[in-house]
């Protein structure tokens, strides 16, 4: 049986009140009267552990925990637990980090002051109203990134950049020869067929 996603016009209406479900495009978009797009986006508040996530969307989520056993139907996968990155304050570029073999670890410790993840719900949805339009850089994502100001980039262009395909610095030449083709050491200026 295929997922059954909500369709919805954000991702608080997704997880409370949808319009309805439905496993492909066309019929999310009967149920919405309109266009609609497929997305992924995080809804709620983040906890500081996973226990306590599963706690909170109890009946959502698959629960293993002895106790909390839960498993959620084949058609209504669509809620994840995700984790995510606390929001650090600024500080300035670290060097990296060379590994060291010492008391049969290969890293050294974690840093104290480096906060543990978060954990939050992601839901996929059906969202009514079509695509949002988010730029797209031209370039490809290390040049961007390795721009001045690249690290004060908003979610969303490195969300764009994480989408885009990846697009190489200069474009490919093309080949000389074919798969099957070689060309022998003995009259390198020749191309004859290899088996």
């Amino acid at each position: 049986m295929s997922v059954l996603f909500p369709v919805a016009e954000n991702a608080e209406a997704a997880l409370h009140a949808p319009k309805g479900y439905a496993a492909r495009e066309r019929s999310a978009e009967a149920l919405a009267a309109g266009a609609v797009h497929f997305v992924t986006e995080a809804v709620g508040p983040a906890f500081a552990t996973r226990e306590a996530a599963l706690d909170a969307y109890a009946g959502r989520l698959d629960d293993d925990r002895p106790g909390h056993r839960c498993q959620v139907p084949p058609e209504s996968r669509w809620c994840d637990l995700r984790p995510v990155a606390a929001a650090a304050p600024k500080h300035k570029a670290r060097r990296p980090v060379e590994p060291v073999n010492k008391d049969g670890r290969r890293w050294p410790q974690p840093d104290p002051k480096v906060q543990a993840p978060l954990w939050r719900l992601s839901v996929s949805y059906w969202r009514v109203g079509g695509a949002q339009a988010v730029p797209v850089p031209q370039e490809p994502a290390r040049t961007v990134r390795r721009r001045t100001g690249g690290e004060a980039l908003d979610p969303k262009a490195v969300r764009a950049l994480a989408d885009q395909p990846m697009r190489s610095f200069q474009p490919q030449q093309p080949l000389d020869i074919g798969l099957f083709e070689t060309r022998p050491p003995e009259a390198p200026h020749i191309v004859m067929p290899d088996e």
